[in-house]
């Protein structure tokens, strides 16, 4: 069921039914095809010795996921567009073989200004493993199709 605007209740958590689990190709893909030759995804010896220990996912490829994970269940065909990212964090790592949860809270809501027939609502997404540990936070923007326009005036 995606959301309109006005199915938004700020503080509301979503806790999403789909689960991810992070492979080695999703990993070496993403990677190689947005050209990041960071050895810490690429490279099991340079990892190795690292803090980690082993390969680490790339953060933008658990970003997407994070992000990617609540939309049929909030903003698939409801949302107008992404307006921005207002902050990202990755307070622990995400390896191959780790599996990811997501839960979406509306943080606030507004009728666009500009657009009145749409509203703006902040959003944030936690990503978590296996472990409950938190791999993820994505706070953004979301312009939304608003269920119950106001007529437009001439």
């Amino acid at each position: 069921m995606s959301m309109y605007y006005e199915d938004f209740v700020v503080g509301e958590v979503i806790t999403h039914a789909v689960t991810r689990t992070v492979t080695e190709t999703d990993n070496l893909l993403f990677t190689t095809l947005t050209m990041n030759v960071q050895p810490l995804h690429l490279d099991s010896e340079f990892a190795a010795a690292s803090m980690y220990g082993q390969r680490i996912v790339n953060s933008v490829f658990t970003l997407g996921v994070t992000v990617g994970i609540p939309v049929q269940e909030t903003t698939l065909g409801t949302t107008l567009g992404n307006l921005g990212f207002r902050e990202i964090e990755f307070p622990k790592a995400v390896f191959i073989g780790d599996t990811l949860r997501v839960e979406t809270e509306a943080l606030d809501t507004r009728v666009s200004a500009s657009r009145p027939t749409t509203g703006i609502v902040g959003i944030e997404h936690r990503a978590y493993n296996q472990r409950d540990e938190l791999v993820c936070v994505v706070r953004r923007t979301a312009l939304m199709k608003r269920r119950d326009q106001p007529e437009p005036t001439a």
